[in-house]
C-alpha cells in the first residue's frame, strides 16, 4: 500500500504547473526527492510506533486547486471570529478566499497576506526564510507539504511593533466528489521586540472527507513574544497532519496552546528550538476524543544555549474506542547549562476501551540543570463521584461535570479570552448534560 500511495503523490506533483517564482522550483524538486527516497512512515518507526497512517495514505487525495469552492454559511457563522474585532484570513478546500478576508488598520511595519500573494509581491523579503527552513526530524509529511506548497498566511512584524489585534487564520474543509488535500504553509516572522497573537483553526462540514497537511514556521528575534493558538477541530471523517516550527532567539518567548477535538487520524508536531540565552516557551495541549478517533501529539523542545526554560503541560480525554497518543521531548545540549524545563501529561480515560500510549523523555548533556517529567493515566476520581452522587447529582452528570473539570485545568491557562470561552463551549458540546453544564460554568 505504501509504495502504490507514494506513486500516486509522484504522480500528482510531475502534474503541478512551474512555481512561480522559480527559485521556489528547486524548493519544491529537493523536497519530492527526499520524499521519494524515505516514503510514508510506518509504526516500524519509533516516532510512529503507536500511530498507523494507512487511513490516509490508502485515499488518493488529491491537491486543492484554485476553485471558487464557498464555505457553508454556517461554518462561517459558527468559526469566524470577526466579533473579536481580530484580522482574518479565510481558506476553503485548499484556496485563499478574499472575499471573506478582513484585514484593517494594521500597524506600520506589519505585512499580513495569503502566501501566494507574498510569493507574488514579496518574493525577495519572503525567499530566506523559505531556504533557510528548519525541519527537525523531517517526515514524509513535511516533505510533501514543501513539494506542494501554493498557499498559506504570512506575517512579518518591523522591530519593536505590537499588533494590538489578533490574527484569525481560518482554514476550512468541504465536500467535493473527489477528496481533497491542502498542503498549508505558514510562515510568521516577528523582529526584535515584536508582539503578535496568532490563531489557526482547522475545521469542515460535517461529512465531508479531507486532508489537512500543514505547516507553521515561526522565527522569533530578539525580546518576541508569540501567542500562538491552535485550535482543531476537523470533521469526524477528515485527516490532519500539522506541525508548528520555532526558533527563538536572545529573551524571546512563544506561548504555544494546541487543543485537538476533532479528526479522524490527528498528528500533532512540534518542534522548538531555544537558540538565545533567556528563551522560553511554554507548550499547553488538550486532546478530546471519543468513537474511534486517534490523536497524536509530538512535542520536542532543544535547549541549545544557557539559561532558557521550558514548560509542557498536556491533557487528554479518551472515550468510546478512542486513542491518544503523547510523544514529549526535552534536549539539554550540553552547553546549555542553567536550564529549567518541566513536561507533564495527565491523560483521563472514560471507558475501558479507550487506550493512550504515553512517553515524556528528558535527554540531558549538560549537569547544571533543573528537569522534571511525569505522565499519568486513570479514571475519574471514586470518591469525587460519591461526593456528587450524594449530592443528588446523577451518574452522568457527576462524570460530565468532574471530567469538564479535568479539562478546564488547561483551558484556564489560555490568557485571551475569546479562545477560551469558544474552547469551552466546545469541550461542553461534547458531554452529555450540554446545559447543565453551562448553568455550572455561569
Amino acid at each position: 500500500m505504501s509504495e502504490a500511495a507514494v506513486t500516486h503523490y509522484l504522480d500528482q506533483y510531475s502534474r503541478l504547473p512551474p512555481s512561480a517564482p522559480v527559485w521556489l522550483n528547486g524548493i519544491r524538486a529537493a523536497a519530492i526527492e527526499q520524499f521519494r527516497r524515505t516514503g510514508f512512515p510506518s509504526t516500524r518507526q519509533e516516532d510512529w510506533k503507536y500511530t498507523d497512517i494507512r487511513p490516509i495514505i490508502k485515499r488518493n487525495f488529491v491537491p486543492a486547486g484554485a476553485g471558487a469552492d464557498a464555505a457553508r454559511p454556517e461554518l462561517l457563522e459558527s468559526f469566524s471570529m470577526q466579533t473579536w474585532n481580530c484580522h482574518e484570513l479565510i481558506f476553503v478546500n485548499g484556496s485563499y478566499r478574499p472575499a471573506f478576508t478582513h484585514i484593517r488598520d494594521l500597524e506600520p511595519g506589519v505585512i499580513l497576506r495569503s502566501l501566494a500573494e507574498a510569493l507574488r509581491h514579496d518574493t525577495a523579503g519572503i525567499r530566506p526564510y523559505f531556504e533557510q527552513a528548519r525541519a527537525p526530524r523531517q517526515s514524509a509529511f513535511d516533505s510533501l507539504n514543501s513539494a506542494f506548497l501554493a498557499e498559506g498566511a504570512y506575517l512579518y512584524v518591523q522591530d519593536g511593533v505590537c499588533i494590538e489585534k489578533p490574527i484569525h487564520l481560518l482554514f476550512i474543509g468541504e465536500q467535493r466528489p473527489q477528496a481533497l488535500v491542502g498542503h498549508f504553509r505558514n510562515l510568521l516572522v516577528l523582529g526584535k521586540q515584536a508582539r503578535a497573537t496568532v490563531i489557526e483553526t482547522y475545521t469542515g462540514s460535517d461529512s465531508a472527507e479531507y486532508f489537512t497537511n500543514t505547516v507553521t514556521e515561526y522565527t522569533g528575534a530578539a525580546g518576541t513574544h508569540l501567542r500562538h493558538y491552535k485550535l482543531q477541530q476537523e470533521s469526524l471523517r477528515g485527516f490532519h497532519v500539522g506541525s508548528l516550527r520555532a526558533r527563538l532567539d536572545q529573551d524571546s518567548h512563544l506561548e504555544s496552546h494546541s487543543l485537538s477535538l476533532g479528526g479522524a487520524l490527528v498528528r500533532n508536531n512540534i518542534n522548538v528550538e531555544l537558540a538565545g540565552t533567556g528563551a522560553a516557551a511554554t507548550l499547553n495541549g488538550l486532546y478530546i476524543a471519543g468513537g474511534k478517533q486517534h490523536i497524536d501529539n509530538h512535542t520536542c523542545v532543544e535547549h541549545q544555549v544557557p539559561h532558557t526554560s521550558s514548560a509542557g503541560f498536556y491533557r487528554g480525554v479518551l472515550d468510546g474506542n478512542a486513542r491518544g497518543v503523547f510523544n514529549g521531548r526535552v534536549v539539554v545540549h550540553e552547553q546549555a547549562q542553567k536550564t529549567d524545563a518541566q513536561l507533564s501529561n495527565a491523560n483521563l480515560l472514560l471507558s475501558n476501551q479507550a487506550e493512550v500510549d504515553t512517553k515524556p523523555e528528558l535527554e540531558i548533556y549538560a549537569d547544571d540543570v533543573k528537569c522534571s517529567h511525569g505522565a499519568t493515566i486513570g479514571q475519574l476520581d471514586e470518591n469525587m463521584m460519591f461526593y456528587l452522587r450524594s449530592r443528588a447529582i446523577d451518574e452522568k452528570t457527576a462524570r460530565s461535570l468532574l471530567t469538564f473539570a479535568f479539562a478546564e485545568d488547561v483551558i484556564n491557562r489560555i490568557d485571551f479570552k475569546p479562545v477560551r470561552e469558544r474552547l469551552e463551549l466546545s469541550v461542553v458540546g461534547k458531554l452529555p448534560d450540554t446545559e447543565l453544564i453551562r448553568n455550572f460554568m455561569k
